[in-house]
């Protein structure tokens, strides 16, 4: 007999095939939006080191804790890759919260969603993203959780728009990054909140996070969301 969660990862499958090109603009919708003035670092790999080095270095324990993380909170894991935060949210979120994992490469959300059902995480769902739409319910977020990916999204400010309205009114985007340029795979911080403000988000915070490899940094929505053609691209 198949598992909740194995049918819950079959059923997520089977909806997300990641066989529809994306269409960045289509005449109903918002645009067109400014492309980042600055280089985009390539998608080289789900994984950056072990997950038992991870936790060695007290990682996630120390990432959730800095994001305000709790139980009974929704949480979104956006470039899950194979679920290090993932599997560790749930655990924080417990039973009365819910994690949605995300990946755009179909593959690597296959990967997640197995693991997901071996595991019998019954609080975790796994679905296919689009590079410039998260494809994020509205209103549903406590947290929306980018760790080492932000500068990876090839339109980061189409992202963030469409990222915008999945948050909770007291809901934060949570950003994990190394301070160095993003053709180097990380994104200055000064550079990032430009980026955040264009598209109407403040920060909260940023702080040192050297367990997470960088700093980690919280913003929230403020103010209307402008309209894509009011966005000006910020200069690295």
């Amino acid at each position: 007999m198949i598992g909740r969660a194995a049918l819950l990862a079959l059923v997520l499958l089977a909806a997300c095939d990641g066989s529809q090109p994306l269409i960045r603009h289509h005449p109903k919708e918002p645009g067109p939006f400014p492309a980042p003035d600055r280089p985009v670092a390539s998608i080289v790999s789900p994984r950056w080191s072990t997950e038992e080095a991870r936790d060695k270095a007290n990682e996630a324990r120390a990432v959730m804790d800095r994001a305000g993380i709790a139980t009974g909170m929704t949480v979104a894991d956006i470039g899950a890759g194979e679920g290090y935060y993932t599997i560790r949210l749930a655990s924080r979120v417990g039973k009365d919260g819910r994690v949605l994992a995300e990946d755009i490469v179909a593959w690597v959300r296959d990967q997640l969603a197995q693991r997901v059902a071996r595991e019998r995480l019954d609080n975790v769902s796994v679905r296919l993203g689009a590079p410039a739409d998260p494809r994020l319910p509205p209103a549903s977020f406590d947290r929306v959780l980018m760790v080492h990916m932000y500068h990876e999204i090839a339109q980061p400010y189409e992202f963030l728009w469409r990222l915008r309205p999945s948050l909770k009114p007291d809901g934060l985007v949570v950003i994990v990054d190394a301070d160095r340029p993003t053709e180097a795979h990380g994104t200055p911080p000064a550079l990032l909140r430009c980026e955040l403000a264009a598209v109407g988000y403040a920060e909260v915070a940023v702080q040192d996070m050297p367990s997470a490899g960088g700093y980690l940094a919280t913003f929230r929505a403020a103010g209307p969301r402008p309209e894509p053609a009011a966005i000006k691209a910020c200069r690295a």
